[in-house]
């Protein structure tokens, strides 16, 4: 029975442990491409780079089981390119909106 319950929390925790992917896109690239991914110690790498780096972190459950099974340097597939765009068009005018609070102070 212990083995039982030893599987099962060992299923929650990693259920439960941070994942992330990092995207990175260019003017002129066919699409995002992944340059970072991992799962605990290095997802929280990931992030805490990111957010050091002054880059936005978006948290989507959905989008990261979508992403994570990616290659590293893939491009994200052409099924993705509507999500990926609305959520970098909205990081964008966050960001604009955020550099024009800032330019205002």
């Amino acid at each position: 029975m212990a083995e039982r319950n030893d599987t099962r929390d060992s299923r929650s925790q990693a259920a439960s442990r941070p994942a992330a992917v990092a995207l990175k896109y260019q003017p002129g690239d066919d699409a995002p491409r992944v340059v970072a991914k991992g799962q605990g110690i290095v997802a929280q790498q990931i992030i805490e780079k990111a957010k050091e780096a002054g880059v936005f972190v978006h948290e989507s459950p959905e989008l990261l089981k979508l992403l994570i099974g990616l290659d590293l340097d893939a491009r994200i597939p052409p099924e993705l390119y509507v999500t990926v765009a609305e959520l970098l068009a909205w990081v964008y005018r966050v960001e604009q909106q955020k550099k024009g609070i800032m330019d205002k102070l």
